[in-house]
């Protein structure tokens, strides 16, 4: 068999005194969602040297709402621990798994598995969810989310914090027990920056224009300081002018003049080919 070859480049669009982490998109979702083409294209971001590559999550689209995706939509976690057993240095990321449709310990125990069978390389995007019918199907009370959320995510940070866990008053061992991965809270201002700066390691917000964000940023900055935690980190979800690398590098400089660490490109494609050629563009970002 041939050895695949892997064009090592820097993945981060260098600034001055810091450096921006640039991700992007891959569809889970329609006929994009095929196992050979997600294959492809999940080896094209690693091949051209991109830092992540991001996936999405839905669980039941009702057919009125299918249009661009005809209703399919590959399990998240599946597809991530899937790629990881192809794929060697990329970091894997979903932006959001929506929380309040999971269980709080088979969830935990999913992202563990992983965590720990990528090498440490998920990065895990959270959110609360806003389709109605999702929760209908699933039997969640959509104004129950924001509490389910909380309380999922305290267990998650208290199930990678030791080996012995109490759920319903049982203890029971937390185990493969792996580096807990980034959580990385989506959605916007205030909630978001609420649960970010509380359960969180770092925001994930989408924005087109990075003057929508400076603000937001701050405040997120000011809850993580009088909680006394750790800074976390802001990765933006965008598109950027796909023809214009002059306007697209101008977007970027912008994102990170206002505090983002990582952006993620969100691009459309038909098939592998059109997801490589868009990655061309990405790539002349950071060389």
């Amino acid at each position: 068999m041939a050895t695949r070859r892997i064009i090592r480049v820097c993945y981060a669009v260098v600034g001055e005194g810091a450096i921006v982490q640039l991700g992007v998109t891959l569809r889970n979702m329609g006929q994009q969602s095929m196992a050979d083409t997600m294959r492809e294209c999940a080896l094209a971001v690693e091949d051209i040297g991109l830092e992540s590559l991001w996936i999405t999550d839905h669980i039941a689209i009702p057919p009125d709402d299918a249009e661009g995706s005809d209703g399919r939509y590959v399990d998240p976690l599946t597809t991530l621990a899937w790629m990881a057993g192809f794929t060697e240095r990329v970091r894997l990321g979903v932006g959001v798994m929506v929380v309040p449709y999971r269980a709080p310990l088979p969830f935990a125990k999913s992202v563990a598995a992983v965590q720990e069978l990528s090498g440490n390389r998920l990065l895990l995007g959270v959110g609360v969810g806003w389709m109605d019918a999702e929760f209908r199907a699933l039997g969640v009370p959509r104004r129950e989310r924001g509490r389910r959320t909380d309380e999922t995510l305290e267990f998650l940070n208290a199930c990678f914090a030791a080996d012995v866990v109490i759920a319903n008053a049982q203890p029971f061992l937390f185990k493969p027990r792996p580096p807990k991965p980034p959580i990385l809270v989506g959605g916007s201002a205030p909630h978001a920056l609420t649960r970010a700066a509380r359960y969180g390691d770092g925001w994930l917000p989408m924005a087109r224009h990075p003057q929508d964000l400076a603000g937001p940023i701050r405040r997120y900055r000011e809850l993580t300081d009088a909680l006394g935690r750790e800074r976390g980190s802001v990765t933006v979800m965008t598109a950027i002018a796909e023809n214009d690398r002059t306007a697209a590098r101008t977007r970027v400089e912008q994102f990170e003049e206002i505090g983002v660490d990582r952006i993620v490109v969100a691009i459309r494609y038909a098939d592998a080919a059109g997801y490589r050629s868009q990655l061309d563009v990405l790539a002349a970002l950071h060389r």
